[in-house]
């Protein structure tokens, strides 16, 4: 259709607006009005030579972007000037326009509402600039100025192409355009019609283990993925990639945990000599032999082999820190920063520092390290603490609570005198202690108090409905809110992506009067640049980029859950054209599947009591899972699942309980693999030389050889169970199948495994993991089938599991 076409397009779709002046005029100019609006369709429509198509060859039309260049409070900023979340949004636009060879030319706010005829989009971030575009374009208003939403209108036809998309903060803006930036690679621009959007959870997080130092560590760091990236956490390339994409995303919450951060982040006057220069890591080997509790993450011959990563003064750091919360918050992110308690580490020993909980010199150096924390960073937005790992039980003025309000609380009081403009949100963990002391020694908090709890406690891929925040809602004063902890101990390697599973998990959360929020992510891994690849990219690929189809799912639909498959579908085509979209995220879908499944039915509720990809628990645990272990272990609470023995005495009675039995779930498994499997197969050959879809689709071929192999492991568990009860050999004969059939379904499953990662690895929760060598302990599993004799489990009706206890009161 050409030039004139794309003048009035939209024009079909926005005719009564068209008609309907604004201010009113006389009945004789409406008129006019309408014969003009369909003079022009009739043009376009019969005089092909006004309104032939533009030949391929041609270049396409510019387009013009206009944002809004007020400041935060809505008063005129200097000219030329943009808040930084709009200018990113502008730079994504800018992006994808340059993909698609398209020019796009940059306005200042008053030349772009004067370039009549242009095709526009504008970006506005303030009440005036909203009614602004309302009044010029005969626009409606934004459906809600609440934090961060935004609505997108495109004005009538006859006022030319433009899209505006409006909010009342900066945030909001920055989404509109970045849906907007979307559209235009996803080649949907002209789709876009009148829409609203209001965040489902407000706040929408991240949860990052972070490695400082050998000296100041993180929960994670008696592992490969913290050494591995250490000195990616004091790179300033690392943050600016990764907030950038935590944006994209629509992420807006960044909590950074540490045992003991504050020798790395603040100098304190009155303990000069904690504070440490320097970056460094042990060049010690380490091992699995290291406390649950962290007690010992800095052993004195770890200190003795130290090497020096980067030379930075306390100065460098806390301005090194400073540019990244202020990147953070140029993207719209809040930043908070969690502790375990009580650690000492780097300051034992100074200044008469030590780990004593009645100490206090060491609750005075507490103290004035959270007062000069917030003093230092001004864009911190609050503190996250936790009543253990190494807190004492004591009934006297130095229990948990009474500690914890003297160092952090008065800490925060001390530095909000000096700042009395500064708030800053307290956010307490259920973990380790009781609800009814939190808020008796917490009533006087300066500032938002919330709560957290441990919402799936470590297993976020098992159920989309966890049970266990059930026992602390009823309990939760009408006057608080908690926080979920989202852990992801299931999933470190591959690529996971189900648009309905995270759509259902965030929908089942409880609704934003009793949760301020959630951040998600491992203990047992860190989040920084990827280090299994067998084929890594130089420099090595963030996971958050890697994994970046489950990251998009869990920030899109934790803002809109409404969001279809269909945008997720036009997403991976426009990603990996090489092969059918919709093909490959069924394939997709079922494999993600796969986890949760298994997880659901042999539930270890913390991260060292179940590692699926390896079928692992810590050493001191269990270490691997036998098939003994599996017809002897536990479903997840509330998942309707009925345990091996369960089923087992179902039989005997002739009277299986209600429920998804142990054969149903092999059966699920089985059936999930299989169809992944199946479009593995059929997108193979598409691949063509796209590395990430090649990647993509092997990891996928390793969630269906794991499912086939748990699904032969169930199957074999259930018939051994059957000849352990009634020494009939063929339920043997039949275990022994199973769990051959299991047995070559784990060499599948570690052929491709190490095809693209790396083994040995050593995770700090669950110890080394081998996937090839645990070969042996598959195999395992069959000879004891072998030789098992009928008698061997005796049931007992008071089985109950080890279980965490995520809330007290």
């Amino acid at each position: 259709m050409g030039v004139l076409l794309c003048r009035i397009m939209g024009l079909d779709r926005n005719l009564a607006k068209c008609s309907t002046p604004n201010p009113p005029q006389k009945g004789h100019a409406v008129a006019l009005r309408q014969q003009t609006c369909w003079f022009a369709m009739v043009v376009c429509c019969w005089m092909p030579s006004l309104c032939r198509a533009e030949p391929a060859s041609a270049k396409p039309p510019p387009m013009m972007l206009v944002v809004d260049s007020a400041s935060s409070d809505g008063t005129a900023a200097t000219a030329g000037t943009v808040l930084p979340p709009l200018a990113f949004a502008a730079s994504e636009i800018r992006r994808a326009f340059t993909d698609r060879g398209v020019t796009l030319v940059e306005l200042d706010w008053q030349s772009g509402l004067e370039a009549d005829g242009a095709a526009r989009l504008f970006l506005a971030a303030t009440p005036q600039a909203c009614r602004t575009l309302a009044e010029r374009f005969q626009i409606g208003p934004a459906g809600s100025d609440a934090p961060q939403s935004y609505a997108v209108r495109r004005a009538p036809a006859c006022k030319g192409t433009v899209l505006a998309v409006l909010s009342a903060d900066a945030a909001g803006a920055m989404y509109g355009g970045l849906d907007l930036a979307e559209a235009v690679r996803l080649r949907t621009l002209d789709e876009v019609g009148d829409s609203d959007h209001t965040p489902f959870i407000a706040r929408r997080g991240i949860k990052f283990n972070i490695p400082l130092d050998a000296r100041t560590p993180s929960y994670s760091d008696n592992s490969d993925a913290a050494q591995q990236n250490i000195a990616e956490m004091w790179s300033f390339d690392f943050w600016r990639e990764f907030l950038d994409e935590m944006a994209r995303h629509r992420f807006n919450v960044l909590t950074l945990w540490n045992l003991h951060p504050f020798p790395s982040l603040v100098q304190v006057p009155e303990f000069p000599d904690v504070a440490l220069a320097d970056i460094k890591r042990t060049t010690l080997p380490l091992d699995e032999t290291f406390s649950h509790t962290g007690s010992d993450m800095v052993r004195p011959a770890m200190l003795e082999n130290l090497q020096t990563v980067k030379r930075l003064s306390i100065g460098e750091k806390i301005q090194f820190w400073r540019d990244v919360m202020q990147h953070a918050h140029d993207r719209g992110i809040e930043v908070y920063l969690f502790t375990w308690n009580m650690f000492t580490f780097a300051a034992d020993g100074k200044h008469g520092i030590t780990s004593s909980q009645t100490n206090e010199t060491t609750i005075a150096y507490f103290r004035a390290s959270v007062r000069e924390t917030v003093l230092t960073y001004p864009r911190l937005a609050g503190i996250g603490i936790t009543a253990g790992e190494r807190l004492e039980n004591r009934s006297d003025q130095y229990g948990k609570e009474q500690w914890l309000w003297r160092t952090y609380g008065e800490g925060v009081r001390d530095a909000v005198r000096l700042q009395p403009e500064r708030q800053v949100r307290l956010i307490h963990r259920f973990h380790q202690t009781g609800q009814a002391e939190i808020l008796r020694q917490w009533q006087d908090y300066p500032g938002p108090l919330d709560l957290s709890f441990k919402y799936a406690i470590a297993h976020m891929y098992a159920a989309t409905n966890p049970p266990f925040i059930h026992a602390a809602l009823p309990h939760l004063p009408p006057d608080r809110r908690t926080w979920l902890t989202v852990r992801n101990d299931d999933i470190y390697s591959f690529r996971w992506g189900d648009p309905q599973f995270a759509r259902e998990f965030v929908r089942a959360m409880p609704r934003p009067d009793r949760v301020a929020g959630f951040y998600m992510g491992p203990d047992g891994y860190v989040w920084g640049r990827e280090f299994l690849s067998t084929e890594p990219e130089t420099p090595r690929e963030l996971v958050i980029r890697k994994q970046w189809f489950s990251f998009l799912l869990w920030g899109r639909l934790s803002y809109d859950p409404d969001l279809p498959d269909q945008l997720f579908q036009q997403v991976l085509a426009q990603r990996f054209p090489e092969v059918p979209a919709g093909r490959l995220l069924a394939a997709w879908s079922q494999a993600s599947r796969i986890f949760p499944q298994i997880t659901r039915f042999f539930w270890g509720d913390i991260d060292l009591r179940w590692f699926p990809e390896a079928c692992l628990s810590h050493p001191r645990h269990k270490g691997f899972y036998t098939v003994r272990d599996f017809i002897e272990g536990h479903t997840m609470p509330g998942s309707g699942i009925l345990d091996v023995l369960t089923w087992r005495r179902g039989v005997s009675q002739g009277a299986i309980p209600e429920g998804q039995t142990p054969p149903q779930v092999a059966d699920a498994l089985a059936a999930l693999a299989d169809d992944t499997l199946r479009g593995v197969a059929e997108l193979r050959p598409h691949q063509g030389a796209n590395k990430e879809l090649r990647l993509t689709l092997g990891d996928l071929e390793a969630f269906a050889h794991l499912g086939n192999y748990y699904a032969g492991k169930i199957r074999g568990a259930c018939a051994l169970s059957l000849f352990d009860a009634t020494g009939e050999p063929v339920h043997r004969e039949s275990a022994v199948g199973h769990l051959t059939a299991a047995a070559a379904h784990w060499q599948r499953y570690a052929t491709v495994y190490t095809r693209q990662y790396i083994q040995p690895v050593l995770y700090n929760r669950v110890g080394f993991v081998d996937i090839p060598k645990l070969a042996e302990r598959v195999a395992e599993d069959l000879q004891s089938a072998q030789q098992w004799k009928p008698g061997t489990i005796l049931e007992r009706q008071d089985r109950k599991p080890q279980a965490d206890t995520p809330f007290r009161r």
